[in-house]
C-alpha cells in the first residue's frame, strides 16, 4: 500500500497567499515564504505553489518569491501558474521547483506536455485540471476557473497522461472553499481512468473529509487543501494521526 500524501496549497496573488470560495472572493492570508516553511516543518509531504492570476493576466510566474519559498522548505515543491512553454518549465525548475503544474498553458498548446515530459521526465509534469459540472457533464475550465473550454474533463485527463503527464491534480470548482467534503463523485470518475497518481483538491473542511476521501477512493494518492490549514482549523500532524488510526498509511 502506497503512503498517502497530505499537501497544503499556496494560492499566491500579488506576492501574498489568498483564499476564496468557488475560485472567487479572494482574501489575504499570509506570506508564502513563512507559510511554506511552517508546513515544511510541521508534517506536510509536499507543497503546491500556484501563481493564480499569472494565466489570466498573461504574464510569467513570480520566480523571486518562488526562490525564497524553495530555499526555506525541505519537501517536494510543485509549482504552477502562467506555464506556457518549456522555457517556463526551465525557469521554474531552476528557481527550485521539483515539479511543474500546467493547466491553461496545456489547453492552449497540448504539445507542451509531451515536449516537457521528453525534456524533464514525466515525473516533473503535473496536469492540473479545474473541473466543474455543466449540464451534468464534467467540463474543463481555464484561466483560474473563469473560462469554460468546452473540453470533456475525462477525455482531457486521458489525453494528458497519454502525452506524458506523470501526475494529475483534480480541482473541483463546485466544491472549492465550500468545506463540505471532497468531490467524491468527480474524483471516483477520474480515478477509474487514471494510470498515474491523482491528487484530490477542493472541498476539505475537516479531518473527517480526508478520512472519507481515502476510505471512499482507496487508490487516490493525495489530498490537497488550503484554507483549513492556513487558518489553523486543522493541523497536518493531527490529521495524519487520525488517518493512521483509520488504517490509512501516512508518513508520521
Amino acid at each position: 500500500m502506497i503512503t498517502k500524501r497530505i499537501i497544503p496549497c499556496l494560492d499566491v496573488k500579488d506576492g501574498r497567499v489568498v483564499k476564496g470560495k468557488n475560485f472567487k472572493g479572494l482574501a489575504d492570508v499570509a506570506s508564502p515564504v513563512e507559510l511554506g516553511k511552517y508546513y515544511s516543518d510541521h508534517g506536510a509531504d509536499e507543497l503546491v505553489f500556484y501563481d493564480i492570476t499569472a494565466s489570466v493576466e498573461g504574464r510569467k510566474l513570480f520566480t523571486d518569491i518562488l526562490k525564497e519559498v524553495a530555499s526555506t522548505i525541505f519537501i517536494p515543491l510543485s509549482v504552477g501558474g502562467g506555464i506556457r512553454t518549456t522555457d517556463d518549465f526551465e525557469r521554474v525548475l531552476s528557481a527550485g521547483a521539483d515539479k511543474v503544474s500546467v493547466n491553461s498553458g496545456a489547453i492552449a498548446d497540448p504539445s507542451l506536455i509531451p515536449k516537457a515530459a521528453k525534456l524533464y521526465g514525466n515525473q516533473c509534469v503535473v496536469l492540473s485540471v479545474d473541473i466543474a459540472r455543466v449540464d451534468g457533464k464534467f467540463k474543463v475550465f481555464a484561466k483560474g476557473g473563469r473560462e469554460n473550454t468546452g473540453l470533456d474533463a475525462l477525455d482531457w485527463i486521458r489525453r494528458g497522461q497519454e502525452n506524458g503527464a506523470g501526475e494529475i491534480v483534480v480541482n473541483s470548482i463546485d466544491t472549492d472553499g465550500v468545506k463540505q467534503g471532497f468531490d467524491i463523485e468527480m474524483l471516483r470518475a477520474v480515478e477509474e481512468i487514471a494510470d498515474v497518481p491523482v491528487i484530490a483538491s477542493g472541498g476539505a473542511g475537516s479531518i473527517q473529509d480526508f478520512v472519507d476521501l481515502f476510505r471512499e477512493i482507496p487508490d487516490i494518492d493525495a489530498g490537497l487543501a488550503a484554507s483549513i490549514f492556513h487558518y489553523g482549523e486543522v493541523e497536518i500532524m493531527d490529521l495524519k494521526k487520525e488517518l493512521a488510526k483509520n488504517g490509512v498509511l501516512v508518513r508520521l
